[in-house]
């Protein structure tokens, strides 16, 4: 049975995972489970204080799902979003229409009854994605919000705490989506608050006492979640835990600079293992990115496998447990839950999920599986991290490799390093560092006229890559003053060789994700 109070059901949306993170925020713990999981919890006459039936990209003309079993408990709770509302709609006998035309990004909703939500204006914009829509309400339900392309925004049954939403609270463009959805848990559900940082350690270090006496080891990148996992793990078990750190060549200054601070102001047994002809050679010749990142992924495991090995057989002991920083997005983003029951689409493979215990069978230990990054931070809050380690950008794990377009050639990978350092520095000088997210480089492919002291010169391009989030599921680009982005072109254009021109990447996520690769 889940221990969360909140059970969020998964037909497909790539915005569940944030449902699951604005409840938390909220303070309610809340947890995804697939649709066959909830069934089956529901038949063993286990429930959850409240449900939430999430977006998805089907229609609920196309699907033949018997959901009856949802609605049975009048008592239960329930909030639709999107598709979720479009199922009450349906179930409860109202009118769902096929969309041929939708409603897609901004729009706006009002209210159109008595209805009202606390610190909340009357009208505000929030974010679509439906083609399908209720024309008509259920009888037992009443339409609270209009959008104002005269569809109908939100209904809310007449006498059972069961709200339908056709658009996503969830996400950032929503305005006021965080006091919808409060006023769900709090006025509806009459939930009471079980959620925050001391909850999640708290958690965390009782998930950890699992492994008991076991040597674990630990695939350690010196990231924030790979660093907050390792510490929390060695307040459990001491100097049982073992962090292995991959040098893999697709690394920024940066990077080896942090991991020998680490070494000398951590307790942490780090051992750098330097394999960078291994990935080099297995990336010759490949473009395609997933195949890449598939490579460095496979790579890493058999360098990984190889001297684990050779550490056991050299000191005598022997390794039970896989310690990962893995979080929330890096599972949905790399299984379909297709595979177990749920519906959302692969978008792209990460490095640190899966392929290691089937190898070298071990077990694996992932304390931050159910995390956001935001909460992983307050996690090492919690645990007196150096603050600066806590609030590092994240850095993906095949590095640079996925930084550089097309093939993988040693002079692209120095133009990116060489670049990202610049950006990196010019970060800090103009005290910047904080104002972003994310930030780094990218080698584009492609050659551009420019001039160079009076001659011609056909050279290549570095993409400036710079977003605002809080777990990576939906980024937008920073908005950093033209100086500190002049200082950063000129810089690159001047000390980078090869590269003639810079330019800066103003995609949100969606449509783009945040990586190029």
């Amino acid at each position: 049975m889940s221990a969360r109070q909140i059970w969020i059901v998964d037909f497909g949306s790539q915005y569940t995972q944030l449902i699951t993170r604005k409840t938390r925020e909220l303070g309610y713990s809340g947890e995804i489970l697939t649709l066959e999981k909830v069934e089956e919890l529901f038949n063993n006459g286990q429930y959850p204080k409240a449900l939430v039936l999430s977006g998805g990209p089907h229609s609920v003309f196309e699907d033949n799902h018997n959901y009856d079993f949802l609605f049975q408990r009048e008592d239960l709770p329930i909030l639709g979003i999107c598709y979720g509302m479009q199922l009450l709609g349906k179930h409860f006998n109202g009118q769902v229409e096929k969309g041929f035309t939708g409603e897609y990004g901004h729009s706006k909703v009002h209210f159109t009854s008595d209805f009202k939500i606390e610190n909340c204006p009357d009208e505000f914009n929030v974010w679509m994605s439906h083609s399908d829509h209720i024309s008509s309400a259920p009888s037992e339900f009443s339409v609270v919000m209009e959008t104002n392309n005269n569809f109908i925004g939100a209904i809310k049954h007449n006498s059972r705490p069961i709200l339908g939403l056709q658009f996503h609270p969830e996400v950032d463009h929503s305005e006021f989506g965080k006091e919808v959805l409060g006023h769900f848990y709090d006025e509806l559900a009459n939930l009471n608050q079980d959620w925050d940082s001391k909850t999640m350690l708290q958690e965390a270090i009782e998930f950890v006492s699992q492994v008991g006496d076991s040597y674990v080891l630990c695939a350690f990148s010196g990231g924030v979640d790979s660093l907050v996992a390792a510490t929390l793990t060695h307040n459990v078990i001491g100097e049982k835990l073992h962090c292995f750190f991959v040098d893999n060549g697709l690394l920024r200054p940066q990077d080896y600079n942090h991991i020998e601070v680490l070494k000398k102001e951590t307790n942490l047994n780090i051992t750098i293992l330097d394999a960078k002809e291994n990935f080099y050679n297995a990336c010759e010749g490949v473009s395609d990115p997933e195949v890449k990142r598939k490579k460095i992924g496979y790579t890493f495991i058999e360098v990984f496998e190889e001297k684990v090995h050779e550490y056991e057989k050299d000191h005598g002991i022997k390794f039970e447990y896989l310690l990962q920083g893995t979080l929330y997005p890096d599972v949905i983003e790399s299984i379909s839950p297709h595979k177990k029951g749920g519906k959302s689409d692969t978008i792209k493979s990460h490095h640190n999920v899966g392929g290691i215990p089937e190898r070298m069978k071990l077990k694996l230990l992932e304390p931050l599986r159910l995390l956001f990054k935001d909460e992983v931070r307050m996690i090492g809050k919690e645990l007196e991290l150096n603050p600066d380690w806590v609030h590092r950008h994240p850095f993906p794990g095949p590095g640079i490799g996925i930084r550089v377009l097309g093939e993988l050639k040693l002079d692209s990978i120095k133009k990116v390093q060489q670049s990202d350092q610049i950006l990196f520095e010019e970060l800090h000088n103009f005290d910047l560092y904080g104002a972003t997210w994310q930030a780094f480089t990218v080698f584009l492919p492609v050659q551009t006229v420019g001039v160079k002291g009076d001659a011609r010169a056909y050279e290549n391009v570095i993409c400036l890559r710079m977003v605002d989030s809080s777990d990576g599921m939906t980024a937008k680009y920073s908005q950093l003053p033209y100086e500190f982005l002049t200082k950063v072109s000129n810089r690159i254009t001047n000390e980078v060789k090869g590269i003639t021109r810079v330019v800066y990447d103003i995609t949100s996520k969606p449509p783009g994700t945040i990586e190029w690769e």
